[in-house]
């Protein structure tokens, strides 16, 4: 578990502890018109870590072909960003100070794909014990996230994580084989998940 930075003054590091605690509980933070706004999910989309996991055909022949290398935390902040860059975007200013400040904390990361020195798409999220919750996906460049999204799997069976929370299912984690868990399924995982030590902030892979 990461050790909260002594850098951050004593607010900071409670608003850290309170906004893990949450997220270990199964609930996750998104910016409405009055603010930040706490929500959970009736059906919760999970990315299987099992054979349950796939991918497009197609993506195979990029993954062949090397066009893009991987990395952990190599440029937080542009993923941050990048997840932000949308024309109807849940993650508002605040939100991203919350996702610096638990970067900074050791919780939050960002799993990236790289296309020379051109940040070609990534996935952020927060890490807890065995528990990658992921917050947003992005990319620059065609295939991008795509690459991201089959390199973190890979990344998070080797370093033996549980879960994959992907919180809300959408056509895109379909074709990745996401699926939904009712409550009770769901609460069982995420306890087990976040109880495990894991090794997930490698500065590269």
């Amino acid at each position: 578990m990461p050790l909260i930075s002594s850098q951050l003054t004593s607010q900071q590091k409670d608003l850290v502890r309170n906004i893990i605690t949450n997220y270990a509980a199964g609930y996750f933070l998104m910016a409405e018109e009055a603010g930040l706004q706490w929500y959970s999910s009736n059906q919760r989309a999970i990315i299987p870590l099992d054979e349950g996991f796939r991918y497009p055909t197609s993506l195979q022949r990029v993954l062949n072909s090397g066009r893009f290398e991987v990395a952990i935390d190599q440029d937080f902040a542009a993923v941050v960003e990048g997840c932000a860059d949308r024309d109807t975007t849940w993650i508002s200013d605040e939100l991203k100070e919350i996702y610096y400040l638990l970067h900074r904390a050791g919780w939050a990361h960002s799993f990236e794909t790289w296309q020379g020195d051109q940040l070609a798409g990534g996935i952020l999220g927060i890490v807890i014990g065995g528990a990658f919750i992921g917050e947003s996906m992005f990319f620059n460049i065609p295939e991008g996230s795509k690459v991201a999204m089959v390199k973190l799997v890979e990344h998070l069976r080797q370093r033996g994580f549980v879960l994959f929370d992907a919180q809300m299912q959408n056509p895109h984690l379909e074709r990745f084989g996401a699926i939904e868990m009712e409550p009770e399924i769901y609460d069982q995982m995420l306890d087990a998940a976040v109880s495990k030590t894991c090794e997930f902030n490698l500065r590269s892979i």
